[in-house]
């Protein structure tokens, strides 16, 4: 399981760098704005990932 959801957690920080670049390039705001709620949508994804981790931990 620890090695799907590192896998899962490399994952989402790709998709993050990737998509911080875009909203500069965005032509409206409203699509600058849908690239900062899938930024933070896989901020979010890390972060249950690893409070998981932690919840076990415990």
């Amino acid at each position: 399981m620890k090695v799907a959801r590192d896998l899962l957690i490399r994952g989402s920080e790709k998709v993050i760098g990737q998509d911080e670049l875009l909203p500069a390039s965005a032509k409206t705001e409203h699509e600058r704005e849908l690239y900062r709620q899938r930024i933070e949508r896989e901020r979010r994804l890390i972060r249950d990932f690893q409070g998981e981790l932690d919840h076990r931990a415990a």
